[in-house]
């Protein structure tokens, strides 16, 4: 009888649990085609396409052709030249390097999306008008802040004819130009940023030394001097500030 009882549980049991799951409703995904009867569905699919298309590639537009190069560089030069490897941290560092590169960029994000996104998403221009119109200030930023050498040195590269104005100048030309401009004003503004602090560490040096304190790290003594320096000259709104205005602001 226990057994009898048993095998009658377990099959009540399994005839449930079969039931609820036949019961359960889950979500399915089908790939086909099928006909349009409506144009505005097949544009609307295209347009999904392209903004998908683009997210994919935000993060190297936002590295390669806006300020978001030379704002994080100084900020990682600036923790380096207090002593700090940690602190603020990556994440700190590079959320504070978007803001600011989105502060940067706000004209001209507001130009593209004025004479670019807005007409093109209402139908009054084309794909290929909207890409133009949209790179226009980008370019204008890039060319504002590529020197002239690199510029002519990547023209060199490419073999091409020389350019008689800025429009002849392809993007894939600019491109990296412009990186490679980004990245000299960037080492420039942080060999000025590590003067001051490579001062104070010249001088705890000296001291420790004269004191005959050879087996103590100079870096022990000098960090909360280049702390305390840095606080009391606002070293923050200092960098922050010289940084927006180096593009022009």
């Amino acid at each position: 009888m226990k057994r009898l009882n048993f095998w009658l549980v377990s099959l009540g049991a399994l005839a449930w649990s079969h039931h609820a799951f036949a019961q359960l409703t889950l979500p399915t995904v089908s790939f086909g085609y099928k006909s349009v009867n409506n144009p505005q569905e097949f544009v609307t699919n295209i347009k999904i396409l392209l903004g998908l298309t683009v997210l994919t590639l935000a993060p190297a537009i936002l590295i390669m052709m806006t300020s978001f190069t030379r704002v994080v560089i100084v900020l990682s030069f600036v923790r380096q030249a207090l002593g700090m490897q940690n602190m603020p941290p990556n994440q700190l560092i590079i959320g504070l390097a978007l803001f600011i590169t989105f502060f940067i960029m706000a004209p001209f994000i507001q130009r593209i999306n004025t004479n670019a996104v807005q007409p093109y998403l209402s139908d009054q221009i084309s794909q290929d008008e909207a890409v133009t119109r949209a790179l226009t200030p980008i370019r204008e930023f890039m060319f504002n802040q590529t020197r002239d050498a690199d510029l002519a040195l990547f023209v060199n590269l490419s073999k091409m004819a020389r350019p008689k104005t800025r429009a002849d100048v392809p993007t894939q030309v600019l491109m990296p130009a412009f990186i490679i401009s980004e990245l000299k004003t960037a080492f420039e503004i942080g060999f000025i940023i590590y003067l001051p602090f490579l001062v104070i560490d010249m001088i705890v040096a000296s001291v420790l030394m004269a004191m005959g304190m050879m087996m103590l790290p100079p870096v022990i003594i000098s960090l909360p001097f280049k702390i305390m320096l840095f606080v009391l000259v606002d070293g923050w709104a200092l960098i922050v500030g010289s940084l927006v205005k180096s593009f022009g602001y």
